[in-house]
């Protein structure tokens, strides 16, 4: 068996690696009400698009989100393995995986703002081009720093393209059923490239080595890049010249409050990031400064926004947003949900190799009911949302969700794959795929319809923090179980990853159940939540009459 600190660290970000937005009530008048993501200024939609550019339209920025979560699947499934390769330190572990989120939760605030002043045509095209070459140099190479480094410049690019593909189909197909399709398929993507990725990683990683998966996919996306010439819409680009569009990009978007929270939730990210891979850093003076860092920024937020409102200056989250309960709670939600999902598929994973030795693809093969349900839900989701009260079906799904960790912290390593853990891979979607659809209609309901991308943003890096919250806390209670548990070489309490090395599957299962208990307090949270929060709620749909 391999040892815990071997994969403890081993990250799922299926879901949250690439969450595109879904189009909003309001936003779907954009079509005729005239605000494409390019203009600025309302300029009249004329519906002559042919069902072949529609067609493809929606395809371009979907073909990206698969090949994406495609990649993150190399990673989920590959790190003991690349880790080995390049000899990747045990202090960096973690990070070829948390990286990428941290990297693209950190700058999508900014992205956001600017695409909906520059325009999503040329956003979408330069970070497709970035996310190919930056996969493929993940390919390349050599040790793990560089790995990780490539990693990181992934997530720049992911968040170019993440609020420019939205906000790309929101200005060019028409409302109704053709996009509601569209955004369907974005959100769909995701969750195949990642079901895809799963098996076929495992089988590459065997066959021809893991770095095969980043060249396929580093190819795709430079191809995708250079077909988005042709296949990208050209929509309304507004009279103004490159002069004003930077002008307006230094005068409007709230630079300060960007970097403010970018900037503490990507040292928090960090800061759970470390403690998760050794917990006696929490009391090293470099961790607590950079804990107390993230703190006073992440409050210092508000503040900023407040001055920007006073001083009606443009802010990138007005706090008067917070005072409506709906997006209030749904930004909790999105927090507790994304954080659980993502740790369901890291633990389950790690349950099912470490405790109960099953191979990388039988491990992949467990999980990919998951991701099946995960599909239809998010495809359902579109279809269905407008007819049933959004409180309860929120409400609902939370507690269906919560049944995911109950059984696997429950279950018994001995039994059958299908009396529980089948079950629980079942249920495990229920809450994300829901609000997938139903937190960014709210969300972007919020938002102005020439800030959509911006919108999407704001969701985007709320999920973000949710799986490095999730992820995180969930990883630091394992290991402190483990530790409690087992006793470390110190004596002093502590778990850390020299502690662990040749564990017991007794110790290394208290700790994944323990991590099974906190996912299910928090989808119990979630769902008391829903109950309080989304109580005016009542029905929201994807098409206003």
């Amino acid at each position: 068996m391999t040892t815990t600190t071997q994969t403890i660290e081993l990250e799922a970000l299926s879901h949250t690696t690439i969450l595109t937005p879904i189009i909003s009530k309001k936003s779907l008048e954009i079509a005729n009400n005239a605000t494409t993501a390019e203009d600025g200024p309302s300029t009249p939609y004329a519906p002559s698009a042919s069902t072949l550019k529609i067609t493809l339209t929606i395809f371009q920025p979907s073909l990206v989100n698969f090949v994406s979560s495609f990649a993150t699947a190399i990673i989920t499934v590959g790190l003991p393995v690349i880790a080995r390769d390049i000899d990747l330190p045990r202090s960096l572990y973690l990070w070829p995986s948390s990286v990428f989120g941290l990297t693209s939760g950190a700058m999508l605030l900014i992205a956001g703002a600017i695409t909906d002043i520059v325009g999503a045509r040329i956003v979408e095209q330069i970070g497709i081009l970035f996310l190919g070459v930056f996969t493929l140099a993940c390919g390349l190479s050599t040790t793990g720093v560089q790995l990780v480094v490539f990693r990181a410049l992934q997530g720049i690019a992911m968040a170019m393209h993440l609020p420019a593909s939205v906000a790309l189909i929101a200005g060019t197909v028409p409302s109704g059923r053709s996009r509601n399709v569209g955004f369907a398929c974005l959100g769909l993507s995701q969750t195949l490239g990642f079901a895809f990725g799963l098996v076929l990683s495992g089988i590459m990683i065997q066959r021809s080595g893991w770095r095969s998966g980043f060249y396929l996919c580093g190819g795709a996306n430079l191809l995708a890049a250079v077909a988005s010439l042709w296949l990208l819409p050209k929509v309304n680009p507004g009279s103004e010249s490159d002069r004003t569009k930077l002008q307006r990009i230094l005068d409007e978007i709230d630079w300060v409050g960007g970097i403010i929270s970018g900037g503490g939730l990507a040292i928090l990210a960090y800061v759970l990031a470390i403690l998760s891979a050794d917990l006696s850093t929490i009391r090293s003076a470099d961790t607590i400064s950079l804990l107390s860092v993230s703190i006073v920024l992440l409050v210092a937020f508000p503040i900023w926004m407040h001055y920007r409102e006073r001083a009606a200056k443009p802010a990138l989250v007005p706090n008067s947003l917070w005072k409506n309960l709906p997006f209030a709670s749904t930004c909790i939600m999105v927090v507790l949900s994304y954080g659980v999902v993502n740790s369901m598929e890291l633990f389950s994973s790690l349950y099912f190799q470490e405790v109960q030795n099953a191979t990388t693809l039988t491990t992949s093969l467990q999980l990919l009911p998951s991701l099946v349900v995960g599909t239809v839900l998010n495809l359902g989701m579109g279809l269905f949302i407008h007819r049933i009260s959004v409180r309860w079906l929120v409400t609902v799904s939370s507690f269906l969700c919560a049944l995911a960790p109950l059984m696997m912290a429950l279950v018994d390593p001995a039994w059958q794959y299908w009396y529980l853990e089948f079950w629980a891979q079942v249920f495990a979607p229920m809450s994300v795929d829901v609000l997938f659809t139903i937190g960014l209609i709210i969300v972007s309901e919020n938002f102005p319809e020439k800030t959509q991308a911006l919108a999407g943003a704001v969701f985007s890096t709320v999920s973000q923090f949710g799986l490095s919250l999730g992820v995180g806390s969930c990883q630091v209670v394992a290991l402190g179980v483990m530790g409690k548990n087992e006793g470390t070489e110190g004596g002093d309490g502590v778990g850390h990853s020299a502690a662990f090395e040749g564990m017991d599957a007794v110790a290394i299962l208290r700790g994944y159940r323990a991590s099974f208990w906190t996912m299910f307090a928090y989808m119990i949270l979630c769902g008391l939540i829903a109950v309080v929060g989304l109580r005016k709620a009542g029905k929201i749909g994807l098409k206003r009459e």
